[in-house]
Formats: C-alpha cells, sequence, structure tokens
C-alpha cells in the first residue's frame, strides 16, 4: 500500500502520540508546536526572513528561486540528513509547516528522494491548532470538573498526581501556581500549555470519561492563562477540600520548594550556577509579596530567608526554612485561602486530608 501524500485525521496523530517533524523556522516553533514534535528547519530563522522579504518586494517564483538558492549544495544535503536520522528512527513521522504548502512539500519531495516516502499535514500547524482549539472548547463544555481545594501545602497536587482521570494543570503548566511555584526548567508558551491541555482533554474523551479532577487554581499558572472556558466551568463545578495539619504542610513547602527546587536547579544548570538561580529565585518571589505582606512583615521574613538560605549553603541544612515558611502560610497564604473557601461553601461536597479525598474522588470514577 502506497504512502498517502496527505494525512488529516488529527484527532488519530495527536492520540496516537505520532511523531511530528516540524519543518518550520526556529522562531515559530519557539511560539508554539506540538509535544510530540522536532523542530528540524527547511529555513532558518535569517533565510525565512530573506525569503519573505523577496516575497513582498518580488514575489512568489523570485521567492523560491532564493529560498533554493540559500538550501542548496551541502547545507540542503545536510538538513535532508537530519530528517531521514529523524525518520529512521520514526517510521511512523509525519511532516508539516505552517499551513501544509511549499515549505512541507518541498520537504516531503526531499525525503522521498532520500528513500523516505512519509506523508505531510494537510493544512499544516495552522489547521491542527485550530482542531485543538475548538477540541478544548467542545470537550469542556460538555465535561464536568471536581475541583481539588485546600490550604497551601495540604497536598492537592499530590492528590491530583495519583489519579487516572485528572488534568494536571501545574505539571502542563510546569510551575506549582504561586509566587514560589517556578520550577528550573522553563514554562512553555502559552499555546504550548494549551496545545497540550486539549490533547489530555481530547484522550480523557475518547476513554469516555466526562468527570474529570483538576486541582483549584488562579486565572494564571505562572505566565501560563488558564483558558477561559476551562475557568468558568471549573468556577461552576463541585469543590472537593483537602486538610493537613499546619505541621505536615510546612514539610511539604519544605519539600517540594526548597529541598526538591533546590536539587532541580543543580541538575538544569550545574552546582555552582544552579544554587545562584535558586536563592535569586527565592529572593525574588519573596520580593514579588512585599507590598501586600507590609513592610515590616516582609522585612522580618526577608532576614529568615537569607539567614535559611546561608545555613543551606554553608551546611546543608534546609530546616531554618520554616522560620519564614510558616508565618508566611499562617499569616498570608491561610487567610487568603479561608476567604476563597468561605466565598465557595455551597460547592463543598467532600471534605477530609489526602488519603480520605483520594478514596472518595476514586469512587467517583477517579
Amino acid at each position: 500500500m502506497s504512502t498517502p501524500e496527505l494525512v488529516s485525521d488529527y484527532a488519530t496523530l495527536l492520540l496516537s502520540d505520532t511523531p511530528l517533524l516540524d519543518v518550520r523556522a526556529p522562531i515559530e516553533f519557539a511560539q508554539g508546536s506540538f509535544p510530540c514534535a522536532v523542530n528540524l528547519p527547511l529555513m532558518n530563522d535569517t533565510e525565512r526572513e530573506a525569503v519573505g522579504i523577496a516575497y513582498k518586494q518580488q514575489g512568489q517564483d523570485a521567492a523560491v528561486a532564493l529560498g533554493h538558492q540559500l538550501v542548496s549544495g551541502a547545507l540542503r544535503d545536510e538538513r535532508i540528513a537530519k530528517w531521514a536520522d529523524f525518520m529512521q528512527k520514526n517510521p511512523e513521522g509525519v511532516l508539516y509547516c505552517f499551513r501544509g504548502g511549499m515549505r512541507s512539500q518541498i520537504s516531503q519531495h526531499w525525503l522521498k528522494q532520500a528513500g523516505h516516502d512519509r506523508p505531510r499535514i494537510a493544512g499544516g500547524y495552522k489547521a491542527m491548532r485550530q482542531f485543538l482549539l475548538q477540541n478544548l472548547e467542545t470537550v469542556v463544555q460538555r465535561s464536568s470538573f471536581l475541583v481539588v481545594g485546600g490550604l497551601t501545602g495540604c497536598g492537592k497536587t499530590d492528590v491530583i498526581q495519583t489519579l487516572d482521570v485528572k488534568i494536571d494543570l501545574e505539571g502542563l503548566a510546569r510551575h506549582r501556581g504561586s509566587s514560589f511555584g517556578g520550577r528550573a526548567q522553563r514554562q512553555p508558551s502559552q499555546i504550548d500549555f494549551e496545545n497540550s491541555l486539549s490533547i489530555e482533554l481530547l484522550k480523557l474523551s475518547r476513554q469516555q470519561h466526562t468527570l474529570i479532577a483538576v486541582e483549584d487554581e488562579s486565572h494564571l499558572i505562572g505566565r501560563c492563562a488558564v483558558p477561559l472556558t476551562l475557568r468558568q466551568k471549573t468556577q461552576q463545578s463541585s469543590l472537593v477540600w483537602v486538610t493537613a495539619p499546619l505541621e505536615q504542610r510546612v514539610r511539604r513547602i519544605q519539600r517540594d520548594y526548597i529541598e526538591s527546587l533546590a536539587r532541580d536547579y543543580v541538575a538544569e544548570y550545574g552546582e555552582a550556577k544552579g544554587l545562584e538561580l535558586y536563592q535569586a529565585h527565592l529572593t525574588k518571589s519573596l520580593h514579588n509579596l512585599h507590598k501586600r505582606l507590609g513592610l515590616e512583615r516582609y522585612s522580618q521574613l526577608q532576614q529568615h530567608l537569607k539567614t535559611a538560605l546561608s545555613r543551606q549553603i554553608s551546611y546543608g541544612e534546609f530546616d531554618a526554612h520554616r522560620a519564614w515558611i510558616e508565618p508566611l502560610m499562617t499569616d498570608y497564604y491561610d487567610p487568603m485561602y479561608r476567604y476563597q473557601r468561605q466565598q465557595k461553601q455551597s460547592a463543598v461536597v467532600f471534605e477530609g486530608n489526602a488519603q480520605d479525598v483520594i478514596a472518595y474522588l476514586q469512587a467517583q470514577g477517579h
């Protein structure tokens, strides 16, 4: 059976995690792509810009001629070799450009000449992005959600990660959702966040799941905005409230936001640079709250943080961080979350510790 030239079953491509060869320029890829895509461009950013200028000033024929001139000889062979290697490792792979037009047609033709007859996506990136946006709207509207809430450090994220039928928004956003929630790894672009979210919803929908657990989030998770449709739906949804003693919550915050985060920064950037960025992250995160905390309280917490970081770096001790974690929780975060809980009291359908909440949610089909 011959390989089709075009594929347009976007759902199947995404549900099966089909490896995707993105031949757009790096700047386009950085703005948004798909989880299973690898960027091996036909033209780099500079070449694409030159071709674009030629198209505007001289027309399509001149632009195409310049493109072939810029990507020729050894450079052309090098790029084909990278595509061929990708297809060799991913024989089910599919390629695409922005609109499924000339760039992907040229890449497809060159790949076929190199012995790899693979289809390209009809309509390219733009068509698949539109499919995902529509899918997000559709699945959210026809689904029901159970929102997992609770005070800072109660283990909401741990609960979500235990479940089978859930959307881990913080995982998709690579951010824990508070001023201190940044991670060592960069967050995805807004488009990448939305695409990944839509794919997760598509998978749950195809598995016939219509009651989905999500963590209670604000409008922004770091720099990633929760889509308005989902935000509005969860604001109207039932709420499950996780409880935990203060000491347990402080330990969890120390584990996730201090100890694990330090290891992540070191793993990502090396020890010296990683610890430098880690300290800067915590210092800036606290400073972001200084207006809300007030000068006196902020100055006290700032000094506790400085002392704790010094002991951590010098002696490898983490417990000194509790001197600022606990008052920040009890004096700032807890009152804010308790107020939000009061506003949503009528929506609360269950309350208990993490294990009780997990058992309740699993009984609901999660």
